[in-house]
């Protein structure tokens, strides 16, 4: 907050011992403190203290609260939020990450309600948002941490829908526009399965419960009458290119390769752009642990960091970890539904749920042995279901660091992959003793006669067999080519027996991944300055495909004008889409507005294929740019090249002016951060807005900066930046976008926006004496 001192003494409710948190320049906590136990609790404090909406916001969308605060219009996001909570035993769901996840969590959100009483006590330090709502934040309970799934990456039920309806409409090789398939298999339906039936309205459930909360006006003034209505608030699209796009990149280099002889690791996760970020950068210290770096502020620990004896990254790696049932329901009971030669009942439960201004309201919950009832149709005697790994003790986002933050080499951070459930990643990790290693984590269901691409029956003759021992999930240690790196591509190695289960069939484009490692191949002396220019790269391969068979196109047509003067912008470019490149205005107008949609409707003419094929598999469409092939004349590509490329030129022009040399990609390709409740603000307050900031690359650039197709705007990429040098740690760097406190007083609300826009990084200091040189306030905390 503006006014907050720059030291304080706080007492601090089951606190054993004195302890301190030391905040530096750019808002980044360290806390030490005497014990496990209080570095926990005073953890949930501090995460508390810089971000009580957010994790309030976040527990109540997770737990299907949020109508107790907002009304009706939020009663169906809480129906859909509470089928996909951890509904089993917690004894076991416990000991999954780490023997002493219970007390670490219960420590924790002790923190948190501890700062939430010095609110109450002291109501200067609630944040804004709550006055604005008229709302308190909620005490936690330690089961909150863990129950919660649906804010984790996890895939691929929705595309199975999709697939189903496309194919449904089209075919299995329009739907690769969609989405490649990798290893390539060939996706039947199962008997008795008729596509056809598998409605887009399956997604509606899944979709509803991992939204986000948005805040409009006619929602929070809602009505009993108007719960129902509430049930599509975010679009099927945003959700699916969520899914496609959020991803990371990674790479930890071997000290044989880079400069000083020490390993280096960089990792940066990719997230929808929000305001707080989703991470929160921190250092915890005490005795027997000293670890620094960042994780989701709802959450104990670190996820991405160092240790002091190990750095460690991680990327999201597409392992299938859902499929979709379909059931037959009895003739004459459609709660009963077939499974081997019985019926079933489905189970039913419910639950109240407490509405702003009315009555509480009983709703009910429905499931089959497998999950979640997505879609009843009586008429039909259908009934459609997912089964998530959420479901499966272990599988709260991250949590399974608990256990790998405390490893002291690579080879034993690896040993504790087991404890780790959801998103799987490919984690990288680097050690003092020169090691570096990939390993590939997360809960992998075992399917031993089917692939998951598309819906199933649920009569028992497709059922999971357990999941693939963690150490026989892919993996590498200390490789020959001296570097690990990852970018969600299709990384199943090439010698893997094709008749093992399949791990997952749907992956990022490789654009990132090949410049990646292209760049560290040609680098023998790898620096932290090369890691930080490449983790900000935006050489778009894209561009250079489509250049490159543009060039070859104008060899032998004559152009007309308006092609000629966008040829020659674009001609000797080197393909990098800077924020102040006229040339990477043009091509991403162009291809993204223009060529693109014109080569995905030359091969979905059916509009309603079209839209689901959105925003199309890049792998997919370059290669029937570059090679047409048996599957369309190289004539009609030219002539589609041509045509898009003069209006992408006008449109070009009509966006940014007359003048071509004026252009520029970061006026149309800004960054703009905002704030949950800007739609139900007036017009001009915009101080809890961050930005708009120019911005280059894109989605296909090593610096992914994925954007609305509206309007161009930024909505997608690096929620944090690290840089690690392994043994000299002082030297490490990092970034937080766009700030690192959710309040919107504080000095560090978006302090850090500018500096990340232009690619650039703040120290992320470690040992002691270089805290205390850039402690920039102190809160002592005290026993109460």
């Amino acid at each position: 907050m503006t006014g907050t001192p720059a030291n304080e003494t706080i007492r601090l409710a089951g606190l054993a011992a004195e302890a301190e948190i030391r905040i530096d320049h750019w808002g980044i906590p360290h806390i030490r403190a005497a014990s496990e136990h209080d570095l926990f609790l005073v953890q949930g404090f501090n995460a508390a203290r810089d971000r009580l909406w957010q994790l309030d916001l976040w527990r109540k969308r997770g737990l299907g609260l949020l109508a107790a605060d907002f009304g009706p219009g939020y009663v169906a996001q809480d129906h859909a939020a509470r089928h996909f909570l951890y509904r089993g035993d917690l004894g076991p769901e416990w000991t999954a990450y780490a023997p002493d996840t219970e007390p670490i969590c219960t420590a924790f959100t002790a923190g948190i309600n501890a700062y939430i009483a010095l609110c109450e006590a002291e109501p200067d330090r609630l944040p804004p948002e709550f006055a604005l709502f008229g709302t308190k934040p909620a005490r936690w309970r330690p089961p909150d941490v863990v129950r919660v799934r649906t804010h984790a990456l996890i895939g691929n039920g929705l595309s199975e829908i999709l697939r189903a309806n496309i194919m449904a409409l089209a075919d299995a090789e329009t739907d690769l526009l969609r989405c490649e398939i990798d290893p390539p298999v060939q996706p039947k339906a199962a008997a008795g399965i008729s596509l056809a039936d598998i409605p887009l309205a399956a997604a509606r459930l899944f979709k509803l419960a991992t939204a986000p909360v948005t805040f409009e006006k006619a929602r929070l003034v809602a009505t009993l009458d108007d719960i129902w209505k509430w049930t599509d608030v975010t679009d099927l699209g945003d959700v699916i290119q969520a899914m496609m796009h959020e991803g990371s990149n990674n790479w930890a280099v071997h000290g044989s390769r880079t400069e000083s002889g020490r390993p280096i690791l960089a990792s940066d996760p990719h997230r929808a752009h929000a305001v707080p970020s989703l991470r929160y950068l921190v250092h915890l210290e005490a005795p027997g642990l000293n670890v620094i770096g960042t994780g989701e502020p709802t959450a104990p620990g670190v996820s991405l960091g160092h240790n002091g004896k190990i750095a460690f990254g991680l990327t999201i790696f597409a392992a299938d970890q859902e499929d979709i049932y379909v059931y037959e329901t009895k003739d004459g009971d459609p709660d009963s539904y077939r499974y081997g030669d019985l019926w079933e009942k489905i189970a039913r439960f419910e639950e109240a749920f407490s509405v702003k201004g009315f009555a509480d309201q009983t709703l009910t919950l429905s499931f089959t042995r497998h999950g979640p009832i997505l879609y009843e149709n009586a008429k039909k005697q259908l009934v459609i279901a997912m089964r998530s790994v959420w479901l499966s003790p272990g599988s709260a986002a991250y949590l399974g660091s608990l256990s790998y933050m405390r490893s002291n080499s690579v080879n034993g951070f690896s040993e504790t992959l087991s404890h780790w459930g959801t998103p799987s990643v490919n984690h990288v990790s680097a050690d003092l003793d020169g090691n570096i290693g990939w390993f590939t984590a997360g809960f992998t269901p075992v399917r031993c006669n089917w692939e998951g691409l598309l819906p199933v029956p649920g009569h028992g003759s497709h059922e999971w067999d357990g999941f693939l021992p963690a150490n026989q999930l892919p993996r590498k240690y200390n490789p020959s080519e001296g570097f690990v790196a990852s970018a969600n591509e299709m990384n199943l190695p090439a010698d893997r027996d094709p008749k093992a289960p399949s791990i997952g069939h749907e992956w990022a484009e490789v654009s990132r991944t090949r410049r990646i490692r292209s760049v560290l191949t040609s680098d023998p002396k790898h620096t932290l300055n090369a890691s930080m220019a490449l983790q900000t790269d935006v050489y778009s391969r894209p561009a250079a495909t489509i250049c490159g068979v543009l060039e070859k196109v104008a060899g032998r047509q004559l152009l007309d004008d308006v092609s000629q003067k966008a040829l020659d912008l674009l001609r000797n470019w080197d393909h990098r889409l800077e924020a102040t490149s006229s040339p990477a205005a043009l091509f991403e107008v162009w291809w993204m507005k223009h060529l693109r949609p014109a080569l995905l409707a030359r091969f979905a003419p059916n509009p309603t294929v079209l839209q689901l094929l959105l925003p199309g598999d890049v792998d997919r469409m370059l290669s029937l740019l570059a090679e047409p092939g048996l599957r369309w004349d190289e004539a009609e590509r030219d002539d589609m090249l041509l045509s898009t490329l003069s209006a992408g030129f006008a449109d070009c022009g009509a966006r940014l002016g007359a003048d071509p040399f004026a252009w520029q990609w970061g006026n149309l390709h800004r960054a703009i951060f905002q704030h949950a409740t800007s739609r139900i603000r007036p017009e001009n307050v915009t101080e809890w807005n961050v930005g708009p900031l120019p911005l280059g690359g894109s989605r296909s650039t090593p610096m992914l900066a994925g954007y609305r197709m509206s309007d161009f705007g930024v909505n997608l990429g690096a929620s944090v930046r690290l840089v690690m040098d392994v043994g000299d740690w002082d030297k490490s760097v990092c970034i937080n976008a766009p700030g690192q406190s959710g309040d919107p007083r504080s000095v560090h609300y978006g302090d850090l926006a500018e500096t990340w826009s232009k690619g650039e990084y703040v120290p992320l200091v470690y040992s002691k004496k270089r805290v205390e040189e850039e402690t920039v306030r102190r809160i002592t905390l005290l026993p109460e």
